[in-house]
Protein backbone atom coordinates (compact mmCIF):
# COMPACT_ATOMS: atom_id res chain seq x y z
CA UNK A 1 0.00 0.00 0.00
CA UNK A 2 1.50 3.25 -0.93
CA UNK A 3 0.84 6.26 1.57
CA UNK A 4 2.13 9.82 0.89
CA UNK A 5 2.83 11.47 4.65
CA UNK A 6 1.91 15.18 5.04
CA UNK A 7 3.94 16.04 8.16
CA UNK A 8 2.46 19.00 9.10
CA UNK A 9 3.45 22.54 9.70
CA UNK A 10 4.19 21.34 13.73
CA UNK A 11 5.89 17.86 12.88
CA UNK A 12 8.27 19.61 10.36
CA UNK A 13 9.15 22.52 11.90
CA UNK A 14 8.88 21.97 16.19
CA UNK A 15 8.28 18.59 16.90
CA UNK A 16 10.36 16.62 14.10
CA UNK A 17 9.97 13.31 16.49
CA UNK A 18 6.55 13.05 15.85
CA UNK A 19 6.85 13.16 11.48
CA UNK A 20 10.24 10.80 12.11
CA UNK A 21 8.35 8.27 14.39
CA UNK A 22 4.62 8.67 11.91
CA UNK A 23 6.71 7.73 9.22
CA UNK A 24 8.60 4.70 10.84
CA UNK A 25 5.10 3.52 12.63
CA UNK A 26 3.42 3.31 9.01
CA UNK A 27 5.99 1.54 7.51
CA UNK A 28 6.18 -0.99 10.30
CA UNK A 29 2.83 -1.75 9.13
CA UNK A 30 3.83 -2.82 5.63
CA UNK A 31 3.09 0.66 4.23
CA UNK A 32 5.29 2.14 1.57
CA UNK A 33 5.90 5.92 2.50
CA UNK A 34 6.58 8.34 0.26
CA UNK A 35 7.06 12.30 1.11
CA UNK A 36 6.59 14.71 -1.46
CA UNK A 37 9.15 18.23 -0.09
CA UNK A 38 7.19 20.35 -2.60
CA UNK A 39 3.98 20.36 0.32
CA UNK A 40 3.99 23.03 2.03
CA UNK A 41 0.98 24.46 4.89
CA UNK A 42 -2.47 23.50 4.53
CA UNK A 43 -3.64 26.92 5.02
CA UNK A 44 -5.36 26.77 8.27
CA UNK A 45 -4.25 30.24 10.05
CA UNK A 46 -4.34 32.01 7.34
CA UNK A 47 -8.11 30.51 6.38
CA UNK A 48 -9.04 30.80 10.06
CA UNK A 49 -8.14 34.94 10.34
CA UNK A 50 -10.31 35.62 6.90
CA UNK A 51 -7.41 35.60 4.52
CA UNK A 52 -8.92 33.14 2.16
CA UNK A 53 -7.66 33.85 -0.91
CA UNK A 54 -3.73 33.82 0.61
CA UNK A 55 -4.41 30.69 2.08
CA UNK A 56 -5.83 29.28 -1.38
CA UNK A 57 -2.58 29.75 -2.64
CA UNK A 58 -0.78 27.43 -0.39
CA UNK A 59 -3.74 25.00 -0.51
CA UNK A 60 -3.09 24.79 -4.21
CA UNK A 61 0.43 23.85 -3.58
CA UNK A 62 -0.47 21.55 -0.72
CA UNK A 63 -3.18 20.03 -3.44
CA UNK A 64 -0.89 19.40 -6.45
CA UNK A 65 2.16 17.85 -4.09
CA UNK A 66 0.14 15.48 -2.34
CA UNK A 67 -1.23 14.65 -5.66
CA UNK A 68 1.40 14.22 -7.48
CA UNK A 69 2.55 10.53 -6.24
CA UNK A 70 -0.95 9.35 -6.94
CA UNK A 71 -0.81 7.31 -4.09
CA UNK A 72 -3.35 5.20 -2.66
CA UNK A 73 -3.86 7.67 0.69
CA UNK A 74 -2.62 10.18 2.29
CA UNK A 75 -1.62 10.33 5.92
CA UNK A 76 -0.77 12.94 8.45
CA UNK A 77 -0.39 12.63 12.26
CA UNK A 78 -2.54 15.80 12.79
CA UNK A 79 -6.82 15.53 12.86
CA UNK A 80 -6.89 19.33 13.12
CA UNK A 81 -4.78 19.99 9.52
CA UNK A 82 -6.84 16.69 8.02
CA UNK A 83 -10.05 18.13 8.84
CA UNK A 84 -8.98 21.62 7.06
CA UNK A 85 -7.91 19.48 3.77
CA UNK A 86 -11.52 17.74 4.11
CA UNK A 87 -12.62 21.73 3.83
CA UNK A 88 -10.35 22.02 0.59
CA UNK A 89 -13.94 21.42 -1.05
CA UNK A 90 -15.58 24.22 0.70
CA UNK A 91 -12.66 27.12 -0.47
CA UNK A 92 -12.68 25.53 -3.99
CA UNK A 93 -16.55 24.91 -4.62
CA UNK A 94 -16.50 27.59 -7.58
CA UNK A 95 -13.84 26.52 -9.29
CA UNK A 96 -14.27 23.25 -11.12
CA UNK A 97 -10.87 21.87 -11.85
CA UNK A 98 -9.88 22.95 -8.45
CA UNK A 99 -12.66 21.30 -6.79
CA UNK A 100 -12.34 18.18 -8.61
CA UNK A 101 -9.16 17.87 -7.06
CA UNK A 102 -9.55 19.02 -3.61
CA UNK A 103 -12.94 16.41 -3.61
CA UNK A 104 -10.27 13.43 -4.59
CA UNK A 105 -7.62 14.34 -2.29
CA UNK A 106 -10.32 14.85 0.58
CA UNK A 107 -11.41 11.41 -0.15
CA UNK A 108 -7.47 9.80 0.39
CA UNK A 109 -6.73 12.06 3.35
CA UNK A 110 -6.43 10.42 6.92
CA UNK A 111 -5.57 11.03 10.34
CA UNK A 112 -2.44 8.59 11.18
CA UNK A 113 -4.61 6.93 13.54
CA UNK A 114 -7.84 6.62 11.74
CA UNK A 115 -6.13 5.20 9.22
CA UNK A 116 -4.79 2.25 11.09
CA UNK A 117 -8.02 1.17 12.82
CA UNK A 118 -10.18 2.12 9.95
CA UNK A 119 -7.94 1.39 6.81
CA UNK A 120 -5.58 -1.43 8.01
CA UNK A 121 -7.31 -2.73 10.47
CA UNK A 122 -5.09 -2.71 13.06
CA UNK A 123 -5.75 -2.38 16.57
CA UNK A 124 -2.48 -3.35 18.28
CA UNK A 125 0.85 -2.25 16.99
CA UNK A 126 3.04 -4.35 19.86
CA UNK A 127 3.65 -1.55 21.71
CA UNK A 128 4.20 -1.17 25.67
CA UNK A 129 4.74 1.64 28.26
CA UNK A 130 3.81 1.60 31.55
CA UNK A 131 2.11 4.02 33.81
CA UNK A 132 -1.17 5.85 33.80
CA UNK A 133 -2.28 8.00 30.99
CA UNK A 134 -4.75 10.86 30.55
CA UNK A 135 -5.94 10.92 27.09
CA UNK A 136 -6.70 14.46 25.56
CA UNK A 137 -9.16 14.72 22.61
CA UNK A 138 -8.42 17.55 20.48
CA UNK A 139 -11.30 19.47 19.03
CA UNK A 140 -10.81 19.73 15.71
CA UNK A 141 -10.11 15.90 15.29
CA UNK A 142 -12.71 14.70 17.76
CA UNK A 143 -15.52 16.97 17.47
CA UNK A 144 -15.41 17.55 13.81
CA UNK A 145 -13.07 15.04 11.82
CA UNK A 146 -15.15 12.68 14.18
CA UNK A 147 -11.34 10.29 15.01
CA UNK A 148 -12.85 9.54 18.78
CA UNK A 149 -12.15 5.89 18.85
CA UNK A 150 -9.31 5.09 17.03
CA UNK A 151 -6.56 6.48 19.44
CA UNK A 152 -8.51 5.06 22.65
CA UNK A 153 -8.46 1.61 20.85
CA UNK A 154 -4.63 1.53 19.93
CA UNK A 155 -3.83 3.12 23.23
CA UNK A 156 -6.47 0.49 25.13
CA UNK A 157 -3.49 -2.34 23.83
CA UNK A 158 -0.26 -0.87 24.67
CA UNK A 159 1.21 -3.13 27.32
CA UNK A 160 1.33 -1.77 30.65
CA UNK A 161 -0.79 1.37 30.11
CA UNK A 162 -3.51 2.26 32.11
CA UNK A 163 -6.14 4.97 30.18
CA UNK A 164 -7.34 7.22 33.01
CA UNK A 165 -10.29 9.58 32.64
CA UNK A 166 -10.47 13.15 34.05
CA UNK A 167 -12.72 15.50 34.57
CA UNK A 168 -13.03 18.35 31.38
CA UNK A 169 -11.30 15.51 29.21
CA UNK A 170 -13.72 16.62 26.18
CA UNK A 171 -13.52 20.81 26.99
CA UNK A 172 -11.00 22.55 24.39
CA UNK A 173 -7.23 22.70 25.85
CA UNK A 174 -6.96 26.37 24.87
CA UNK A 175 -4.43 26.51 21.87
CA UNK A 176 -7.22 27.12 18.82
CA UNK A 177 -4.66 28.32 16.75
CA UNK A 178 -4.65 31.92 16.45
CA UNK A 179 -7.24 32.01 19.48
CA UNK A 180 -4.28 31.63 21.70
CA UNK A 181 -2.80 34.79 20.60
CA UNK A 182 -5.57 36.61 20.19
CA UNK A 183 -7.23 35.97 23.23
CA UNK A 184 -4.22 35.00 25.53
CA UNK A 185 -5.96 35.15 28.87
CA UNK A 186 -8.86 33.41 28.07
CA UNK A 187 -6.71 30.62 26.35
CA UNK A 188 -4.50 30.86 29.20
CA UNK A 189 -7.55 30.22 31.72
CA UNK A 190 -8.43 27.21 29.57
CA UNK A 191 -5.19 25.22 29.44
CA UNK A 192 -4.52 25.84 33.60
CA UNK A 193 -8.45 24.38 34.08
CA UNK A 194 -7.27 21.40 31.53
CA UNK A 195 -3.69 20.85 33.48
CA UNK A 196 -5.44 20.95 36.60
CA UNK A 197 -8.04 17.96 36.37
CA UNK A 198 -4.85 16.12 34.59
CA UNK A 199 -2.55 16.41 37.73
CA UNK A 200 -5.66 15.57 40.05
CA UNK A 201 -6.35 12.42 38.23
CA UNK A 202 -2.76 11.38 39.55
CA UNK A 203 -1.25 10.13 36.27
CA UNK A 204 2.46 10.08 35.08
CA UNK A 205 1.50 10.86 30.58
CA UNK A 206 -0.83 12.59 28.59
CA UNK A 207 -1.21 11.20 25.38
CA UNK A 208 -2.35 13.27 21.86
CA UNK A 209 -2.93 13.41 18.88
CA UNK A 210 -2.46 16.80 17.41
CA UNK A 211 0.74 18.51 17.97
CA UNK A 212 -0.19 21.82 18.61
CA UNK A 213 -2.47 21.31 21.51
CA UNK A 214 0.62 19.22 22.93
CA UNK A 215 2.72 21.65 23.04
CA UNK A 216 -0.05 24.35 25.02
CA UNK A 217 -0.78 21.42 27.62
CA UNK A 218 3.04 20.87 28.19
CA UNK A 219 4.13 24.26 28.05
CA UNK A 220 1.42 25.25 30.77
CA UNK A 221 2.27 21.33 32.47
CA UNK A 222 6.27 22.82 32.67
CA UNK A 223 5.53 25.87 34.20
CA UNK A 224 3.95 24.67 37.35
CA UNK A 225 6.39 22.03 37.59
CA UNK A 226 4.25 18.68 36.99
CA UNK A 227 6.60 15.82 36.72
CA UNK A 228 3.77 14.31 33.56
CA UNK A 229 5.26 13.36 30.28
CA UNK A 230 3.52 14.64 27.02
CA UNK A 231 3.74 12.07 24.09
CA UNK A 232 1.83 12.38 20.65
CA UNK A 233 -0.17 9.18 19.94
CA UNK A 234 2.56 8.06 17.31
CA UNK A 235 5.69 7.83 20.08
CA UNK A 236 4.01 6.05 22.79
CA UNK A 237 2.84 3.65 19.74
CA UNK A 238 6.74 3.33 18.95
CA UNK A 239 7.84 2.59 22.44
CA UNK A 240 9.02 -0.95 23.19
Amino acid sequence: MNVSFFVTCIADNALTNIGIQSIELLEKLACNVVFNPKQTCCGQPLANTGYHQKAKKSMRVLIDSLLEDECDYVVAPSGSCVLQVKEFLHFFRDEAEWAEKAALLAEKTYEITDFIVNVLKVTDVGASLNGRAAYHPSCHMSRLLGVKEPPILLLQHVKGLQLVPFKGQDKCCGFGGTFAVKMADLSGAMVAEKVQNIVDAGVDYVIGADGACLMNIEGRIKREGHNIRVYHIVEVLMMR
